[in-house]
């Protein structure tokens, strides 16, 4: 085995938490395989030969790599997606799979936070906040990565954790779709057809994508229906943005089960997407959620 060939060997067994921790900080799987085979590059060009920690240079490296990336989206005033439902195709996410190491730092560390909007977080206080709360990056390592102190970098994650802790500020237009998604979460959880029909348009379509296949309903009447007959015991609905829209998460035992999209105009809802089927739905939301 070549040089090279050695060090290609060594970098795929890291390539997944590298993976991991670009995928959390950009929010993109697309924009994390650019970070990644970046950071390859890069690897490539300095050589293995001098460094000691490979993964801690990898981690250094593909922090710095994401900080740039957030940068250059903030400057385009770009909105990273939060959460995709089931876009992506599962044989290109079937080799995405953190190992269990990671999936249990991931648990421990934030759960459901990272489906919180995060867009308010400026590019530093994400890095930190992920790198040091997710998987557990010690501070100074962190402080080399922004060019910061370490109790600037610490200061930059404690801010970045209560940003998330109370939800982002939105804009006034995101709220009012918001309470139009969380009226109707309500008249659904309550069996209350009125209240549905409230917040649905004439002609609001019910897009399903179950273990079945695909199904459409179109029309108030059918999709409250649909609504009043769908509450789950035990169920708790979680905010978060999917491709952009105002959505939920919903979770049963800490396990999720369903997830929604909304696009509201006018006060009313006039589309619902809605991912129930369990394959599609590991690939959308990690297993570390529950």
């Amino acid at each position: 085995m070549t040089e090279e060939e050695q060090l290609a060997a060594e970098f795929e067994t890291h390539r997944p938490y590298l993976h991991a921790i670009a995928f959390r900080t950009l929010g993109s799987h697309a924009d994390a395989d650019d970070a990644v085979q970046e950071a390859w590059l890069r690897l490539v060009r300095a050589g293995g030969g001098g460094i000691e920690d490979l993964r801690g240079w990898l981690t250094t490296v593909t922090g710095r790599i994401c900080l740039d990336a957030l940068r250059r989206r903030r400057v385009r005033r770009e909105q990273p997606l939060e959460l995709s439902v089931g876009m992506v195709p599962l044989e290109a996410a079937g080799a995405r799979n953190i190992d269990p190491e990671h999936e249990a730092v991931l648990a421990d560390s934030v759960g459901l936070a990272l489906y919180v909007v995060m867009n308010a977080l400026t590019p530093a206080e994400r890095v930190s906040f992920v790198l040091h709360d997710v998987f557990e990056v010690p501070f100074d390592a962190i402080a080399a990565i922004l060019g910061r102190s370490t109790a600037a970098t610490k200061m930059l994650a404690s801010r970045a954790r209560g940003r998330i802790r109370l939800g982002t500020p939105a804009m006034a237009a995101d709220a009012a779709a918001r309470e139009v998604v969380d009226a109707f979460l309500g008249a659904a959880g309550q069996g209350d057809l009125a209240g549905l029909l409230a917040v649905l348009a004439p002609e609001v379509e019910l897009r399903t994508q179950g273990p079945e296949g695909a199904d459409v309903v179109r029309g108030a009447g059918e999709v409250a229906a649909r609504a009043r007959i769908g509450a789950r015991p035990g169920a708790l609905a979680h905010p978060v943005l999917v491709d952009g829209l105002p959505g939920v998460l919903v979770t049963v035992g800490g396990r999720p089960v369903t997830v929604m999209a909304f696009t509201v105009n006018g006060g009313a809802i006039t589309a619902i997407r809605v991912l129930t089927d369990p394959d599609r739905l590991a690939r959308a939301v990690p297993s570390w959620v529950a």
